[in-house]
């Protein structure tokens, strides 16, 4: 399976925060064969390691998180599902939106929308109430009540497609994109004679906090980790960004990043001819792992490397295949030059 197909296949599982478990179990199936040992923990992150066989070798951790956006049941209202947010949903995208409730056998539905010829001019340059967010999913209260729990999670009904010459579009690209780059990196290192421990740690619960990956890097102990994540991309109508799609891997500079392991990715970049960017990321927090993989146990040497990302936490996110394989490649050439 290529880089491209694995997405797709990430992209397509429904998994939000707290709800990971079947993205979490097709992962932990992917590493099994390229690992020396895969575990999942209490919180559901899933870690493969690949030891060098070297005693007392330095261990180094590739994070990327597999939680997407999404809601939960709340309840239902003559046989509407009433639900909240999970993670940073835009109210703007949902009236009318296709949906999938994740039950034991998935029901489609949809965000329930007035029609324009009944609403007035203010209401329609409205965003929908969060309060007011209900799921029509066809079946009566009753139906409703007895086939969807409350806790039953639901996702956007999107799939993933290729766009243009090197794009790729759709649902939970954010991070499903860059868990399947460091899958792929970890499958390609596994085969190579390496000089350090390899952990590829697959985490969750980000868009909710940065929780998964802060428990796990306390469980592992890396000596230097690299995070990947997505970052926004320019577009026409949106503000100014430093990153562009299809210009390669955007290497963060600032103080959730250590500034030496960022510049040794900056030169090997150079000297291998990858593609990159540079992004500036002042503030103490990036937003990302990287966060809380830092500052894991007494510290870890954290980078964070960003594939740049055009209209993120919608359900047509879109990213460049030129940009994955551009952060795969530094990735494996920073893991294969380190020697111990």
């Amino acid at each position: 399976m290529d880089l491209t197909e694995l997405t797709m296949t990430l992209s397509g599982l429904g998994g939000p925060s707290g709800f990971e478990s079947p993205v979490g179990e097709y992962v932990s199936a992917y590493l099994a064969p390229f690992a020396d040992e895969v575990k999942t923990d209490v919180m559901g992150n899933v870690t493969a390691f690949k030891r060098c066989g070297v005693p007392g070798a330095k261990m180094v951790m590739l994070d990327a998180h597999i939680d997407e956006i999404g809601f939960v049941v709340t309840g239902a209202d003559k046989g509407f599902l009433t639900i909240d947010t999970v993670g940073g949903v835009d109210l703007r995208m949902l009236p009318a939106r296709e949906v999938m409730v994740l039950t034991e056998s998935p029901l489609f539905g949809v965000i329930d929308t007035m029609p324009p010829h009944v609403l007035s001019d203010a209401e329609q340059g409205r965003a929908i109430e969060k309060k007011k967010l209900c799921v029509d999913v066809g079946l009566s209260q009753e139906e409703a009540v007895s086939r969807i729990p409350i806790g039953t999670p639901v996702v956007y009904a999107a799939s993933c497609g290729e766009m243009g010459e090197d794009k790729l579009f759709g649902k939970a690209l954010d991070d499903r994109s860059c868990a399947a780059i460091i899958m792929k990196a970890f499958e390609t290192l596994s085969a190579e004679k390496l000089h350090v421990d390899l952990c590829c740690l697959v985490s969750t619960q980000e868009e909710v906090g940065m929780r998964g990956a802060g428990v796990a890097a306390n469980a592992v102990g890396p000596d230097t980790a690299i995070v990947v994540d997505v970052t926004h991309a320019k577009t026409p109508d949106g503000p100014e960004a430093p990153c562009l799609c299809g210009k390669g891997a955007a290497i963060g500079l600032g103080p959730n990043m250590n500034p030496a392991l960022s510049r040794q990715l900056r030169q090997i970049a150079e000297e291998k001819k990858i593609p990159y960017q540079l992004e500036a990321i002042s503030g103490g927090r990036s937003g990302t792992d990287a966060f809380s993989v830092q500052i894991a146990r007494e510290g870890v040497a954290t980078a964070l490397i960003s594939l740049p990302m055009k209209y993120m936490h919608t359900p047509v996110e879109v990213v460049s295949r030129v940009d994955m394989q551009a952060v795969q490649a530094l990735i494996e050439a920073y893991v294969e030059g380190l020697e111990g």
